[in-house]
């Protein structure tokens, strides 16, 4: 007797389609899994064996043969399960599946036939659906995470028992043997009704640059970070608000489209980390802000089965590294290449994964160890010896600064006490969305959606500079001995000051005000 059925595994972020197959054989009782199964799906013959026995069913006493396909693909997690448990009762005859139902099947099993939830369910549904199928049967509590895609069923179950209209109470308890095949018509008793909407409207943030008083030339910096999506590093001694005003660049940022925000959700999905699918798909952009005893893989993914890392988990977002020199210099540099390429390959033995790594670089570091090198009283003075300033510098490579658009100074503010009236959020975002609008028809139909991403013939066509601002650009590149990169750098950073001025052409003083951004440009000995 021979049954098949769909379940799916990820693969990196994404869903991949697997066939489970069973055939029942005659010969001595035993029960093999094949097709690259790792530990966890080697156990769950085990845990369909009990859950089976447990919810009435009879486990066939034959030669049982298991196979999950495509064979070259590693097969991990326990969400083939359930459909390991719905092929073997097809199989045997002790289920009829309803024939026109097209049907994903995922879910682990606990011995008494209870479903757990799995994590990357989204990847998996949003596969399943642009490969056809017309119905997903998985754990009720994934349920709410497969609805947010649409144009799908979703059936949601707690317990084995749920698929047995004549089971009394669905608890796993012993029930008589079933006279007559179980048939499953249309599962329309547990098709599951979805909310209305299926994006969340992001609650009001609570954080605001309100709070922040004075330093409006950081607040002018952020803004034109946030307009073109360019990393940024903030300077400066302790205590003059450099976190704080990080902290809150998410709240003028503007929100993520529908297919960043479908992207950004399956990466926490396939992450194991989003568990508010009762909100709907993600629309805030993502802020995150490891502390500085992360690992390279912790940053940029990794284990024997890749998964995705903070670089990932701040796609189309922020990742902020505070206290940046306190990084240790190895796990700095694996940013190089996400930061030029926006994603990151992980290769294996048995695969290569890549996942995607677009995201805004946010940072900030004092100026020496104690943090009090160049500052005028009443602050106090330095302490560190042109040693431990070499060492403290030397965490951050040259090749690494290079890739940063703006290094801003961020002085001890002054006059804070008269600033009535602080730039809001709102106020900035007002510049910021303009400016995105500016950028969303000039780049429409090439690929790219911000400043930061050109590259090329497109940044010589997109970025025309009026022949002040080429003199100026040319005299300082020269003068400061510019790397052609960070050359560049400098012209996309113009492009979109001259967006936020609603200028289509790049002035000599939106150049000058690129150059202003790049201190450790102009003062290297910091």
């Amino acid at each position: 007797m021979y049954g098949k059925l769909y379940s799916s595994c990820l693969y990196g972020i994404d869903g991949v389609m697997i066939e489970v197959e069973v055939d029942l054989a005659s010969g001595i009782p035993q029960t093999n899994i094949v097709g690259l199964p790792d530990s966890a799906v080697r156990e769950a013959v085990e845990r369909v064996r009990a859950a089976i026995k447990n919810c009435g069913y009879t486990f066939p006493l034959q030669r049982v043969t298991i196979n999950l396909a495509p064979a070259d693909l590693r097969k991990e997690g326990a969400a083939f399960d359930l459909a390991i448990a719905l092929a073997l009762l097809s199989a045997s005859g002790q289920v009829i599946l309803p024939p026109e139902e097209r049907l994903l099947i995922i879910g682990e099993l606990s011995l008494d036939g209870t479903l757990r939830p799995v994590p990357g369910v989204l990847s998996m549904v949003d596969r399943a659906r642009r490969e056809g199928f017309t119905s997903v049967l998985l754990p009720q509590e994934n349920a709410e995470e497969a609805l947010l895609l649409g144009d799908i069923k979703v059936y949601g179950i707690t317990h084995l028992n749920e698929l047995d209209p004549a089971s009394k109470d669905g608890k796993g308890q012993e029930i008589k043997e079933k006279e007559a095949p179980l048939c499953l018509p249309s599962l329309g008793h547990l098709e599951i009704k979805p909310k209305n909407g299926t994006i969340a409207e992001s609650a009001k943030p609570l954080e605001n640059y309100s709070d922040v008083l004075g330093q409006r030339h950081i607040k002018r910096a952020l803004s034109i970070a946030a307009a073109g999506f360019h990393n940024i590093v903030l300077i400066g001694p302790p205590g003059t608000g450099k976190t704080m005003l990080i902290r809150r660049l998410p709240t003028i940022l503007p929100p993520l489209t529908p297919e960043q925000s479908l992207e950004v959700t399956k990466i926490y999905s396939s992450a194991g980390k989003f568990s508010d699918s009762a909100q709907g798909l993600m629309t805030r952009r993502p802020f995150r802000s490891p502390h500085h005893t992360i690992s390279s893989g912790g940053l940029i993914g990794g284990g024997g089965i890749p998964k995705p890392g903070e670089v990932s988990l701040a796609h189309h977002g922020v990742l902020f590294l505070d206290e940046l020199p306190e990084f240790s210099r190895g796990v700095l540099e694996v940013l190089r290449q996400p930061l030029e390429e926006h994603k990151v390959t992980i290769s294996r033995s048995r695969a290569s994964f890549t996942f995607p790594a677009h995201f805004l670089l946010a940072g900030s570091l004092n100026p020496c160890p104690c943090g009090y090198l160049g500052a005028q009283p009443p602050l106090p003075q330095c302490t560190c010896s042109p040693w431990r300033v070499a060492q403290y510098r030397e965490k951050i490579s040259g090749p690494l600064l290079d890739r940063i658009d703006m290094h801003v100074e961020v002085p001890r503010p002054s006059g804070w006490h008269e600033d009535h009236h602080p730039l809001s959020s709102e106020e900035m975002r007002e510049s910021i969305e303009q400016a995105e609008v500016m950028q969303d028809r000039r780049y429409h139909g090439t690929g790219i959606r911000r400043n930061s991403e050109l590259s090329g013939s497109l940044l010589r066509r997109f970025c025309p500079l009026d022949s002040d601002a080429q003199k100026l650009l040319l005299s300082s590149f020269e003068t400061l001995g510019l790397s052609m990169r960070a050359y560049d750098r400098i012209i996309k950073l113009s492009r979109t000051i001259a967006d936020l001025e609603g200028h289509t052409n790049i002035q000599a003083s939106h150049v000058a005000e690129a150059f202003s951004y790049r201190h450790l440009d102009q003062r290297p000995q910091l």
